[in-house]
């Protein structure tokens, strides 16, 4: 397992998964607890699955960007560590399933060899920054907002900043005013402008999906290009200190933000500036500014042997580039899921007839970019044969849904499912829908929205429904009415009704079969205002009775065996241990991550793992007085609220004279030096504490 070691080039890699590796046979040898291992591993982008023994590992891929050379690395790593399939999620990343955890080290030693990390796919980190798919080739952007998602992906990987925040953190960068990236919904959204001749983006902050969507305020019309990066860190270090964390359902910053006003969370980002690793910063372009990669060879010439399929695929599956004689192409790829073998065949022809490189979408796509226009006929007879070269890419008819019940711990109800039972219906009965891109329909297998189901034209959502005689079925609540309105606006939809599962596909048809016949002229976002969500639910009500359901309304789609309602199994159990003391010897090792922050010169970041470290520290010591500590901020104050006439904590000042230095200074040298011995100092007082306090039990 070990033999990686030597064979990664960047040491900073390099010790983070040897720190997994030794992490694991910690946690096997009962020496950390579960919890504590799990925010660990979710950073580290390992994820407990539905079947036990196994975990699911999210690639993380900034912006969905692949090159040739990383898809085929991580089709080599599936193939050896999982079952050769791969899927792309919401948020541009791959995930493969059915993983050894003991191998996971090794897995992603793999992945680095081409530049590919788990490092932030899960956990409560920040999240892969996503962007549009067609940003730097869309002609109708401001500019290519490709170098900006990248640098944020850069500057807070590893960041210390975000790194233990009370749940996950998401952005999004649009190519245009359509909002592609969906910024409304994202922590914070950035789309580009263009200001008295000036670089700039369109701010969203706050926005988010799950049971209690809420769509992201302007946090400002125009936030300068140089100001990117500090606006981030800034809210960051803002939502790790007063974000809660008891309460997980509430630990988003969408709730923060209504707790204290967007003006009452703006000040406390603008008490942070002091402490900013920089208060401007430049982002270097050039690297995203010259031609496309150009092709090894010259596509072969190619003769279309059926003109009709070409044409409808050309029509809803090609795209003019701004780059002249360049197109990009959408592959629709059903239900995000693909084989190894096909990917292989993709990263071939991108390689050598293309400009090597695809980027994957936010519906479970891939657009293959830069390919020269005369090549189309031949990319279509190669798409043909891997079965890629269906027409409808991005439409109606190409459903979104998440994994759901097939391997997500969280799932109610089959989400895939009922994709593919939808998707064979529209393609049967509404041909038409297949070219129509103003109808978005999502489908999540839980309230958790990883299919965003509840912001589209029509959305289902995974449920459980109880018949008369107290028996469960799989259920969908249907949604209606949500959409992207474009320059960071956008709606949510109202749910309608609830039905059993397998009548999903007789109110998709009746949804579209009156709108059809009585909508008119009307899109349908101003149908469903005309009418209004009663007007739904009384045609559809008759789907939701329980009392007449037969055997097959018991079995979930895709499934063979009655439903029963469960969450997946959990992970294994730790053992008990003394948490106090884990969580001491944790937030010490902060301590350490500071001190070789200073060694590298890198003085914000050993300020923010000192400042960790302290608050980490002081959970401890709370956890054992049984005080509660649901966020960063209420830690500090309860600190000096319980220990403050305690003679061996008490010094000179109090706690949060010492953690709140880390707003008053500049990152300096000296000032990371001082806090470092402030620590220390607190610490050596700790370890008196805990001493006492364990000889007293």
């Amino acid at each position: 397992m070990q033999s990686f070691r030597t064979e990664i080039e960047n040491p900073v890699v390099e010790r983070d998964i040897i720190e997994l590796e030794k992490k694991i046979k910690l946690f096997k040898d009962g020496k950390i607890d579960e919890e504590r291992f799990r925010s660990l591993r979710l950073a580290r982008g390992v994820y407990g699955q539905r079947q036990e023994g196994v975990q699911m590992i999210r690639i993380k891929l900034p912006y969905g960007k692949v090159t040739s050379d990383q898809l085929l690395r991580i089709s080599d790593v599936s193939d050896e560590y999982s079952r050769g399939k791969l899927h792309i999620t919401t948020r541009q990343d791959i995930q493969i399933h059915y993983v050894s955890l003991d191998r996971t080290p090794e897995l992603w030693a793999e992945l680095e060899k081409s530049d590919v990390t788990l490092r932030e796919a899960c956990g409560n980190t920040v999240r892969n920054v996503t962007a549009s798919p067609d940003s730097g080739i869309n002609p109708n952007e401001a500019f290519d907002a490709t170098p900006y998602a990248h640098a944020t992906f850069q500057f807070f990987l590893r960041n210390p900043i975000c790194q233990e925040m009370g749940r996950k953190f998401k952005m999004s960068f649009s190519s245009t005013d359509d909002d592609s990236a969906l910024a409304f919904i994202h922590d914070l959204g950035f789309i580009p402008k263009i200001k008295d001749g000036k670089r700039g983006f369109k701010v969203m902050l706050g926005g988010g999906l799950g049971s209690q969507p809420r769509h992201a305020d302007v946090l400002t019309e125009f936030l300068p290009a140089n100001e990117l990066i500090p606006t981030i860190e800034g809210v960051l270090r803002v939502f790790d200190r007063h974000g809660e964390r008891s309460r997980r359902l509430k630990a988003r910053m969408k709730f923060l933000i209504k707790d204290i006003g967007l003006e009452g969370f703006m000040d406390l980002v603008a008490e942070e500036r002091r402490a900013l690793s920089y208060k401007t910063y430049e982002i270097d372009t050039t690297a995203f500014e010259g031609e496309p990669t150009a092709p090894l060879a010259e596509a072969p010439e190619t003769e279309i042997k059926d003109q009709k399929a070409y044409d409808a695929w050309k029509a809803t599956n090609v795209f003019e580039q701004k780059q002249k004689g360049l197109v990009a192409i959408g592959i629709k790829v059903v239900l995000g899921d693909f084989s190894t073998e096909k990917a292989r065949a993709l990263a071939g022809l991108i390689k050598k007839y293309g400009g090597d490189e695809m980027r994957l979408t936010l519906r479970q796509n891939i657009l293959l970019r830069h390919i020269p226009e005369r090549a189309l006929p031949y990319f279509f007879s190669q798409l043909a044969n891997l079965g890629f070269a269906q027409p409808g890419y991005e439409t109606t008819g190409d459903i979104t849904a998440c994994p759901g019940t097939d391997t997500c711990n969280l799932g109610i109800a089959s989400s895939t499912g009922i994709a593919a039972k939808l998707e064979e219906v529209l393609e049967t009965e509404y041909p038409q829908y297949l070219n129509n891109k103003e109808v978005a329909i999502k489908i999540s297998g839980c309230m958790n929205a990883c299919g965003q189901h509840n912001m589209a034209h029509i959305g289902f959502q995974g449920m459980s429904i109880r018949t008369p005689e107290k028996l469960v079925a799989p259920a969908l609540q249907v949604l209606l009415g949500g959409g992207v309105l474009g320059d960071g606006q956008g709606r949510f939809a109202d749910k309608v009704i609830k039905i059993p599962s397998k009548r999903g596909p007789e109110a998709l048809r009746a949804i579209l079969d009156d709108y059809k016949q009585n909508a008119g002229e009307l899109d349908f976002l101003s149908y469903y205002d005309e009418k209004g969500q009663r007007y739904f639910y009384d045609f559809l009500k008759p789907l939701s009775e329980t009392d007449n359901l037969v055997e097959s309304d018991f079995i979930d789609w895709g499934n063979e065996e009655k439903y029963i309602q469960e969450v997946g199994v959990g992970e294994c159990a730790g053992v008990v241990i003394d948490l106090v003391q884990t969580l001491l010897l944790e937030a010490k090792d902060k301590l350490g991550s500071a001190i070789e922050a200073v060694e590298e010169n890198k003085w914000a970041d050993s300020i923010y793992h000192t400042y960790a470290g302290l608050v980490n520290g002081a959970k401890a010591i709370l956890l054992a007085e049984d005080v509660k500590t649901n966020t960063q901020a209420n830690i500090i104050a309860e600190f000096d609220s319980t220990f403050g006439e305690d003679s061996v904590l008490t010094i000179d000042r109090s706690f949060s004279e010492i953690v709140y230095q880390i707003q008053k200074n500049e990152p300096t040298e000296e000032f990371a030096e001082t806090y470092l011995a402030d620590a220390s100092a607190f610490f050596n007082r700790v370890d008196l504490f805990r001493k006492n306090q364990l000889a007293n039990v």
